[in-house]
């Protein structure tokens, strides 16, 4: 009885390509954002508190103004940049095809240099572009959009917009009952980077009247 010969099997691990890195990068990369996004929303104060009626009264002094600012800022500070984004994002709904532009600006960024593999190279009609060239491209175009187009006009009205009604608020409300040392640390969230800046901004807006009043 004879046996049939063994045939040598072979098995061929594929190694993931460039391709499926990106598609797998990207639902990380929107996860971690959104994931920024639910924790800054919960270190938003009550918006009761916010609105509260009864903590409004008018400031003696612009120095009171200035002072309110910054205290308020510190306390509704996650409340304030969402306002901020709210106002923003509202400017731009209001404008679609400027938001489908800057949401084109936004797509190529992430796809074409910060999601994209760096041993995947970008060939368009033959030719092969290194990141330096694709960096150079998309600043170009970041450049265009920005002030030759009404998304640089939209995103600074509705930041400056944003920024006139916390300004308003915070010089409104008061802050005698606002414990700050209870705050948490400055850094969390996807508005950390920003808050910082809009803090200046807020404190800068009410500068020249206490200056002028001085």
């Amino acid at each position: 009885m004879s046996s049939s010969p063994m045939l040598p099997i072979s098995v061929s691990t594929s190694k993931p390509n460039a391709e499926s890195k990106l598609f797998v990068t990207t639902p990380n990369f929107l996860t971690r954002v959104s994931n920024s996004v639910r924790l800054t929303l919960s270190h938003c104060r009550p918006w009761t508190d916010l609105i509260d009626r009864t903590a409004f009264a008018r400031p003696a002094s612009f120095s009171d103004a200035a002072s309110r600012i910054r205290k308020n800022f510190s306390y509704f500070r996650a409340n304030y940049l969402t306002i901020i984004a709210a106002v923003l994002a509202f400017s731009l709904i209001s404008h679609p095809l400027s938001l489908i532009i800057l949401l084109s600006l936004i797509s190529s960024w992430l796809f074409l240099y910060l999601l994209r593999p760096s041993e995947q190279p970008l060939v368009i009609w033959g030719r092969m572009y290194t990141d330096r060239e694709k960096l150079a491209m998309l600043v170009v175009f970041t450049v265009v959009v920005i002030f030759f187009t009404s998304v640089g006009s939209l995103l600074l009205w509705g930041i400056m917009m944003g920024l006139a009604l916390v300004c308003a608020h915070g010089a409104f409300r008061l802050s005698e009952d606002l414990f700050l040392d209870e705050q948490e640390p400055l850094g969390w969230g996807l508005f950390s980077f920003v808050s910082g800046a809009a803090s200046s901004a807020a404190v800068a807006a009410a500068a020249p009247a206490i200056v002028s009043h001085v």
